[in-house]
């Protein structure tokens, strides 16, 4: 057969792999094709979803499994035999791949990205593959590695019967510190965004160091003891009985895996005395989840147990890296070894992207100052000077600003799903509260239903922390609504949350990033692709600072003779207290809320009720394509995207009547990030895509699906077909008018009514004369709805 009519699986089955088979490498255990290594970025709009298309290599090989050293990009032979480097070369960086091949069946171009071989990059012939054995060789000298290394970094990562593998970013985590731990390295740092599985990556490295008995005690430290359970009996169970809990102030030093909570060692000398049972070299190895966080006291808890055993091997893990001038985890534990970020994940569509709608408040810009004399609720006599953002549900209460949010919200759910799990973050314990009776008082018909509607889960309430396991419980439906403070900021794994509301004043990166990862999951089962945030105090202008998704920078420079591990402080309006929390090891469930406690006690809070309050802006933000904000108007966003790809009218109108389906081109709409749903509400009338990008984008005047419709019943178009025929036309158009093209494009909606009284499916397509022409007919159904004269 003539090589310049395959297609590319061809070559690939006849040429590119049996030339890999016959260097050696085993068809079965190191070789992989077609690996798909990203989801595919979700692209929502309105209550619609799609995804772009996700990025597959062609072929992966593998020294060990999980272990990949090659990639091959494979072409037709109609491309030349490097046609496929530069993609090749994008996906191994990606990857964390250092050879990379592209091929198309006459040879082999190879490029060495170790820098090793001159020159770079070579062609080779199909007989003239490296072996596993050769490639090996020269990765082991690129790293510098050893045989006691290598019998390290070999060692499997831990698999069973359900199949689960680790996405390409855990597997770099995994390696990459395994690597630098087998080489001498005894402080390491991973950054991962919230959602990505750090427990799963925390239980890989532990396995496989353990496994290989280069660390044989480990203890993993969480802060709270929900984590430490969830861990227990989810990914860390295949520990089984060689790990324990640390509880009860019990030591028993017979285990090898050992979990615990790392607050409160600061407190009592009988609870320091708990950690120092153990004595300084009995653990390997420390893995330290959250390792961001720490005591707001003079000692922090962590350091002072990491500073007990300094001689093991210490692993930081974190979504958000604390860098300030006086709090760094990079001076400690150095540069993070890999660092997989939200923007990262949202494109790679393992993390849900996100909208903003910031609100403005008239007091919040204006401020507010009492009249002279003018009493609180209370009868108290408030101080005379003017109030702003900062103190309003502090040491100010504008009653009505409460409600005012509570309605916006309410009134968002209405519009949207008010079964939709939501997390109000407030000020402080009381704000919360009121906040809860505010939510409940515009909820009434649901709460009557069932109360638990809404709950308030803060640090102080145990009927609302026994509570919080249900609400990130998919399968339960209540609470729908969480209202809190500091309590759910950080370890609160909500997996089907859409909705986040901000009313409290956050001004730390590392709170803001926190908050923002209790939305980030994606539950397909439950339908939870994307969520929003309802901004009600400007904390999302976070978003514009550099630092919200870029590498860490360190700002923290210890002084000569200084304790290298910096002291923790508050950061300006954040509290960090670990008030709730309990000792290490102990067995509760280690809440930590705001309660305002070490404030100035002579600092009055005025409850005003009587001042009217009012939103005065709304402004709706969307995560775009480019992975920031859409601060224009959608309509001004649309235009300016849209003409990136259809220069002129005439391309467009070109692009859509060549489609055999229109679905098609709606969906390239959304994946460019063009959100029709959202678009249609601002034009504010009942245009399909096709006008709305016609009119947007083009500035022609557009007619509705009605008018359209209205068109092509006029003409008489159907009076070609047969009385069966003709009704079933006569129903598509209807649909088309009452809910849009995509909906008469598949076949399947001949099942529903009212086309099923019409007869089956087959039955209907028979009055056609059968499916091609049945097709036929409903693309020049389409080509009726959309004729421009």
């Amino acid at each position: 057969m003539n090589k310049q009519k395959m297609t590319e699986r061809d070559i690939c089955t006849k040429f590119i792999t049996p030339a890999i088979v016959n260097a050696g490498w085993d068809l079965y255990k190191q070789i992989r094709e077609e690996v798909t290594f990203t989801a595919g970025r979700v692209v929502v709009s309105g209550k619609r979803h799609t995804r772009k298309q996700s990025k597959r290599a062609d072929y992966i090989l593998y020294y060990k499994p999980n272990l990949p050293i090659a990639i091959i990009e494979a072409k037709d032979n109609k491309h030349s035999i490097g046609d496929g480097m530069q993609q090749g070369l994008e996906y191994a960086e990606a990857l964390d791949i250092p050879f990379v091949f592209s091929s198309n069946g006459e040879g082999f171009l190879f490029h060495d990205r170790t820098g090793q071989s001159h020159p770079m990059e070579q062609q080779l012939s199909m007989d003239r593959f490296p072996s596993p054995q050769q490639l090996w060789q020269m990765y082991k000298s690129w790293k510098g590695i050893d045989n006691e290394v290598e019998q390290i970094i070999t060692q499997d990562f831990y698999t069973d019967a359900s199949g689960k593998t680790p996405r390409y970013y855990q597997r770099i985590s995994v390696n990459r510190t395994v690597e630098a731990i087998a080489k001498g390295q005894d402080r390491v740092l991973l950054v991962s965004a919230t959602g990505t599985g750090k427990t799963f990556i925390a239980f890989q490295i532990i396995w496989r160091l353990w496994k290989s008995r280069t660390k044989k005690r480990i203890l993993f430290l969480a802060d709270r003891n929900i984590l430490v359970d969830q861990t227990m009996s989810n990914d860390f169970k295949h520990f089984g009985d060689k790990m324990t809990k640390i509880k009860n102030r019990k030591i028993d030093k017979s285990y090898e895996i050992y979990l615990a909570l790392y607050q409160g060692v600061t407190g009592t000398d009988d609870w320091k005395n708990i950690y120092k049972e153990f004595s300084p070299d009995f653990f390997d190895l420390i893995v330290i989840d959250e390792c961001h966080r720490g005591s707001a006291k003079e000692d922090s808890a962590w350091r002072e147990i990491l500073n007990y055993f300094s001689a093991a091997t210490h692993v930081g893990l974190t979504a958000t890296p604390k860098e300030t001038k006086d709090v760094s985890n990079i001076d400690y534990f150095g540069e993070p070894i890999y660092t997989y970020s939200l923007k990262q994940g949202i494109n790679d569509g393992f993390l849900a992207p996100y909208r903003v709608v910031r609100y403005t408040i008239d007091k919040d810009v204006e401020g507010w100052r009492p009249e002279q004399g003018q009493r609180d609720r209370h009868g108290n006599v408030i101080n005379d000077r003017i109030y702003n953002v900062k103190d309003f549900d502090r040491n100010l209460i504008l009653e009505e600003r409460t409600v005012a949010v509570a309605k916006k919200v309410t009134e968002y759910m209405k519009k949207t799903d008010r079964y939709q799990k939501t997390i109000v973050f407030c000020v402080n314990i009381d704000h919360a509260e009121r906040m809860r009776q505010a939510i409940v008082n515009e909820n009434a018909d649901l709460v009557a239903e069932n109360h638990k509607y809404v709950m308030r889960i803060t640090g102080d309430n145990n009927e609302g922390k026994a509570e919080l396991d249900n609400f990130i419980d998919p399968g339960n439906e209540y609470p729908v609504i969480a209202v809190t403070s500091k309590l759910m900021t950080t370890g609160v794994d909500a997996q089907t949350c859409k909705l986040i509301v901000l009313d409290s004043n956050i001004t730390s990166m590392t709170e803001f990033k926190q908050i923002i990862g209790r939305g980030t999951r994606i539950n397909e089962e439950y339908g939870k692709y994307s969520f929003t945030i309802m901004d009600f105090r400007g904390v999302t202008n976070l978003f514009a600072d550099p630092d919200f998704d870029g590498d860490p920078v360190q700002v923290y420079v210890p002084q000569s003779g200084e304790d290298p591990v910096p002291p923790d402080v508050d950061e300006d309006d954040e509290d960090n207290s670990d008030e709730g929390f309990e000792p290490f090891g102990g067995n509760s469930g280690g809440f930590v809320d705001g309660n305002d406690e070490g404030e100035d006690d002579e600092v009055r809070t005025y409850y005003v009720h009587n001042v009217r309050v009012k939103v005065i802006n709304e402004k709706v933000q969307y995560y775009g394509d480019n992975g920031e904000l859409i601060t224009e108007s959608l309509t001004d966003y649309t235009k300016k995207t849209v003409r990136k790809e259809f220069r002129t009218i005439e391309d467009f109108l070109q692009s859509w009547n060549k489609s055999d389906r229109k679905q098609v081109i709606i969906e390239e709409l959304l994946e460019q990030g063009i959100l029709l749903d959202e678009l249609q509400e601002e034009v504010g009338k009942d245009f399909d895509p096709f006008d709305l990008i016609c009119h947007v984008a083009f500035d022609q005047k557009p007619l509705t699906r009605k008018e359209r419709a209205m068109n092509v019943k006029k003409r008489d178009y159907f009076a070609r077909y047969g009385d069966k025929a003709r009704t079933v036309l006569e129903a598509l158009l209807e649909k088309y008018a009452d809910e849009g093209i995509e909906h008469i494009e598949t076949i399947e909606v001949l099942k529903l009514r009212p086309f099923d009284q019409h007869g089956s499916l087959m039955e209907i397509i028979k009055s056609f004369g059968g499916k091609k022409q049945y097709l036929q007919a409903v693309q020049e159904l389409e080509q009726q709805i959309y004729m421009t004269a």
